[in-house]
């Protein structure tokens, strides 16, 4: 499919700063293709009303690490050229594939040293060398430093990735550092937030048990690359880049149970849905899975992991966007997506969500 049609248009206003508060006071835009009127406005904290006893949320526990780092070349002429670097895959210990710019400030060899300037990153050095280059400005940066002393580093040195609609607009504070995780961040690896999972709250969580509904968790470090912009013309000239996933055996097993006694199984997020697709057989049973997932879902594909799936409001071209038009149709999702314009909902991974029910275009 041509990567045009899954454009329209965003007042720049609807685009969310901040995120809501309490999170569970965000609205949720309820779409069922098999239902009139098509659509429903709620809000997020609706969503044990809008489910049934004995259905199943998966959410992923992911937990974003602060991936930015800011630094300066070193060891190479007279210049100290500023470098910004985006982490964005784990490679092993010592070493991460991150996004830098600008890019044709570094080669193969040289060094950067990260911290807010060349003197006072002493204080907590942090210096890594390019081991690779590939296109599109990514590198590969072994650090002097590993494992767990690598991780603090990280820690100390960066501050959090928040998407470029967001960090084009507005610095990332301290606030960022709580905002910008779920309730249910635990494994960290992540350089971007599982963003539906930033509207549940403790009473949110209590409510949709007392309801009867389970809440199962997998596993998927989100990449930078879920903010890169599509080159490609055509969806099938498009390389997804690859993330680590991990569904265990017992989830698998909670869920297909749930499944067999006539439950839903909700995603929460495109990374909870693209997790159960990869993890999903072609009988529909969901298995055991961990390793690196590169699935690209677009319309026409078959899902067979997920019943329903609770999402923000994606870029226009984006993968993601192509992703809630092949689950609930690619008209359907553009009329839907011009109610949430003209109904003012909040827009991206600070705005408001959608709760999606399977169904194809008329």
């Amino acid at each position: 499919m041509k990567v045009s049609e899954f454009d329209f248009e965003l007042p720049d206003e609807r685009i969310a700063l901040r995120p809501a508060d309490p999170r569970d006071a965000a609205r949720l835009l309820v779409v069922r293709p098999q239902d009139v009127p098509e659509f429903e406005d709620r809000i997020v904290r609706d969503l044990p009303f809008l489910l049934d006893p004995g259905d199943a949320l998966v959410v992923n526990d992911t937990r974003v690490i602060p991936a930015r780092l800011f630094g300066v070349r070193i060891g190479r002429g007279d210049t100290t050229p500023r470098i910004e670097a985006t982490l964005h895959k784990r490679v092993d210990a010592g070493t991460w594939l991150a996004f830098v710019r600008p890019a044709r400030k570094l080669a193969v060899g040289d060094h950067v040293r990260f911290g807010t300037s060349a003197e006072t990153c002493l204080l907590s050095e942090l210096t890594a060398r390019v081991a690779e280059r590939n296109e599109g400005g990514e590198i590969a940066l072994s650090f002097d430093l590993s494992g767990a002393a690598l991780d603090e580093a990280i820690a100390l040195q960066g501050a959090m990735p928040l998407p470029p609609y967001i960090a084009g607009k507005r610095a990332a504070d301290e606030k960022d550092r709580t905002d910008y995780q779920t309730l249910f961040a635990e494994k960290e690896g992540a350089v971007a937030a599982p963003t539906a999972g930033l509207h549940f709250t403790p009473g949110l969580l209590d409510a949709l048990s007392a309801r009867g509904i389970s809440l199962h968790r997998v596993t998927l470090h989100v990449g930078a690359g879920t903010f890169l912009p599509m080159k490609a013309e055509d969806t099938r000239d498009h390389k997804m880049h690859s993330e680590w996933a991990s569904l265990t055996a017992e989830t698998a097993a909670a869920l297909n149970e749930v499944r067999g006694r006539g439950g839903k199984v909700v995603a929460v997020g495109t990374t909870a849905l693209r997790t159960l697709e990869t993890s999903a057989r072609k009988t529909g049973a969901i298995s055991a899975f961990t390793g690196d997932t590169d699935i690209f879902i677009t319309p026409g594909h078959e899902f067979r992991g997920a019943d329903a799936l609770m999402t923000n409001f994606h870029l226009p071209r984006s993968t993601l966007f192509m992703l809630v038009a092949a689950f609930s149709g690619l008209a359907r999702m553009k009329r839907a997506y011009a109610h949430a314009v003209a109904s003012g909902y909040r827009f991206y991974s600070y705005g408001d969500a959608s709760l999606l029910f399977p169904g194809r275009d008329d």
